[in-house]
């Protein structure tokens, strides 16, 4: 039996910086999860990703990542996504001195 659809968002790096963005309902690429369109539709989620996928000259290596909904916006549900949210914890420059976008 298939496994059910999971809430996701498109998330990719910005071409030019690297970072982690996401894409936003209006077709915008955020920085901050909490904007990130969260797609509950398995079909909308392919075309919103296969759009994202040919925007080359923006990000590279878009994909849908597992979240779930929050009151703040969506909330990653494995580590990994968390981490690319908050960036290397080893040094605080970047996003960790501005403070994580967090509910």
């Amino acid at each position: 039996m298939p496994r059910s659809f999971t809430p996701k968002v498109v998330t990719a790096n910005a071409l030019l910086e690297g970072d982690v963005v996401y894409l936003t309902e209006d077709d915008r690429w955020t920085r901050d999860l909490n904007e990130a369109e969260l797609l509950t539709d398995e079909a909308v989620a392919e075309v919103r990703l296969l759009d994202a996928s040919r925007r080359q000259s923006e990000i590279v290596g878009a994909y849908l990542a597992d979240m779930a909904p929050g009151d703040a916006g969506p909330q990653p549900t494995h580590f990994r996504e968390d981490f690319r949210r908050t960036g290397p914890s080893n040094y605080r420059h970047g996003k960790q001195a501005e403070g994580p976008s967090r509910s």
